[in-house]
Parts: structure tokens; C-alpha cells; sequence
């Protein structure tokens, strides 16, 4: 894999991984926890599964592109943005668990 493919491959992978990720708890909160649009267990079994393949597909070309050979910045830059997608499972476990606790 050359220079050219890892970039485009870094950049679409990490918008992949993040926007979804970012995505969940709002949605979750809209359409399951608190049901505020009509048809809500309708969009939330059509958002939920594209979520998950975007958040996979994401993840799964930007650890390729991680643990590409050699060590040089879009590796870097990867790792930074697989950091990024932990934090964010991470608030949103913990928005979660408070959310589920307030009931």
C-alpha cells in the first residue's frame, strides 16, 4: 500500500469511525430512550444497523492503515483517531449507564 492509498484510505476511515460514533447516543436518545419523532422503533431499526456497518467499516481500514508498515505520520494520525473513537465509547457508556440509573 503507497503513500497516495493510506492517506485516502486514513481520511475515509476515520470520518467513518467517528461520525457514527458520535451519532449513537443522540440517536439512541431521540429515538429509544425517549421516543420525541413519529415512527421512531422504525427509524431506529434503519439507523441503528447503518451506524454499526459505518462504525466496523471505519474501524476495520483504519486499524489496516495503523498497522501498515512503515512507522510514519498516518500512522500516527490513525492511532490519534482510534484514541479519539475510545473516548467517545467511553462517554457515551457512561451517559448511557447515567441515563438507564436516573430511571
Amino acid at each position: 500500500m503507497n503513500w497516495r492509498e493510506r492517506e485516502r484510505l486514513f481520511y475515509w476511515s476515520s470520518a467513518l469511525a467517528i461520525v457514527p460514533a458520535l451519532a449513537f447516543l443522540p440517536a439512541f436518545v431521540l429515538l429509544v430512550f425517549h421516543p420525541a419523532v413519529s415512527h421512531a422503533r422504525l427509524w431506529a431499526g434503519l439507523l441503528f444497523p447503518v451506524l454499526a456497518l459505518a462504525e466496523f467499516s471505519g474501524l476495520f481500514h483504519l486499524v489496516q492503515v495503523c498497522v501498515a508498515r512503515p512507522f510514519n505520520l498516518l500512522t500516527m494520525l490513525s492511532f490519534g483517531a482510534l484514541l479519539v473513537v475510545l473516548v467517545i465509547m467511553t462517554y457515551t457508556g457512561v451517559f448511557l449507564v447515567a441515563l438507564v440509573q436516573r430511571m
